[in-house]
């Protein structure tokens, strides 16, 4: 069976892709926002509920190049937050720097505490270092970043290699700090979608797994649930009381609560949930389908996934739709346009986006 998809809206990209990276819709119904890195600074885009453009786009300086890092933009776009190689720093639209958070070197062989990007921007052992994240909780009051300790400022603990903390987005206070309990290659966060005091934490570890983290701050105190297994969080549902996920090695697709169980029923092995790519070889073990580490929640309900990465050695990579609450079986969505190579992103409200095929913006669908 196959779901067919109607275009809602066209959304031009900021930059050319030979300069930038890829544009981003970010935020909530309400609060949508185009997103770009460029290589001296972020670009952001307000849109209203059409995704038609809101005033002129906010530039913020960037205090590094764009491959020495990642970024996160509060929601009213007031202010941004790189997370760099030795720091996380808050840049206002004015290129002013709010705060910063300095931290140890995300190069693994490295034990200094750098001061500034200028003086390792240059050496070639410095060239591709690991990497944290941060993320702004849904009402912009609070900044989560995942960093190599230790702090420059503050004791540290010497059993941690990675910390989360928790950060006041006025001024950069730590308010908690938690032991990742990871050895990060990477990672990202995906806020609870109402409540500020809960943040995802997804990390990669290249080939030594995938830790899951979900954090709640009561006011007072920051608790962190360690999910057992290898786990990739794609996506948080409106309510905030369900996960999406996909195994490390890319085989199950799953619905869990914020603990980690899986949900009655609601998991989904690739190899036997959809089939292989028509364009695959029958007998070829290597032909097997796998899910992407990407999707989400179009509604409480429907989920989004893709296996864009396993089919494309065969042929045009592939989106799906399960009804959680119906049959529960994932159908193939068909477009009337090409879209772009890459994994779809869920926006809510019934709603997902994917790359123009020319790369240079983004398309926004519901189902026809």
């Amino acid at each position: 069976m196959s779901v067919r998809a109607r275009l809602v809206a066209d959304v031009p990209a900021l930059l050319p892709l030979a300069e930038a990276d890829h544009p981003e819709l970010l935020g909530l119904p309400g609060r949508r926002l185009l997103a770009q890195r460029g290589e001296d600074a972020l670009l952001v885009q307000r849109l209203d509920d059409a995704f038609a453009p809101v005033g002129e786009p906010v530039r913020v300086p960037a205090p590094w190049p764009r491959r020495r890092g990642t970024w996160a933009v509060a929601p009213d776009a007031s202010l941004a937050v790189f997370a760099g190689v030795h720091a996380v720093r808050a840049v206002e639209p004015s290129g002013r720097t709010r705060w910063e958070v300095r931290h140890g070197c995300w190069y693994g062989a490295c034990r200094e505490s750098h001061g500034s990007y200028e003086e390792y921007g240059d050496r070639a052992d410095h060239r591709y270092p690991d990497g944290g994240s941060a993320g702004f909780s849904v009402d912009g009051a609070f900044v989560w970043a995942h960093i190599r300790g230790p702090l420059a400022a503050g004791e540290p603990d010497p059993e941690a290699v990675d910390e989360w903390l928790l950060l006041d987005a006025a001024d950069g206070r730590l308010l908690a700090r938690a032991d990742a309990r990871a050895a990060a290659a990477g990672s990202f966060h995906v806020p609870h979608p109402s409540d500020p005091g809960q943040m995802g934490l997804s990390i990669g570890e290249g080939q030594d797994g995938a830790p899951l983290r979900w954090g709640r701050w009561d006011g007072r105190e920051l608790s962190v649930r360690y999910v057992e297994g290898d786990l990739t969080l794609v996506g948080v549902s409106p309510s905030g009381e369900r996960l999406l996920t996909v195994t490390h090695d890319q085989d199950v697709l799953a619905v869990r609560d914020t603990g980690g169980a899986v949900l009655d029923g609601l998991e989904w092995e690739a190899e036997t949930a959809v089939p292989r790519h028509p364009g695959a070889e029958p007998e070829n073990d290597e032909a097997l389908p796998y899910w992407d580490w990407e999707g989400g929640f179009l509604d409480e309900a429907t989920l989004l996934g893709s296996t864009v990465e396993g089919d494309e050695e065969w042929g045009e990579g592939r989106h799906w739709l399960v009804d959680t609450a119906g049959e529960r079986t994932p159908e193939e969505i068909t477009y009337p346009l090409p879209v772009g190579h890459r994994p779809p992103t869920a926006l809510g409200e019934g709603m997902w986006a994917t790359p123009a095929e020319s790369g240079e913006g983004l398309y926004v669908w519901r189902r026809d």
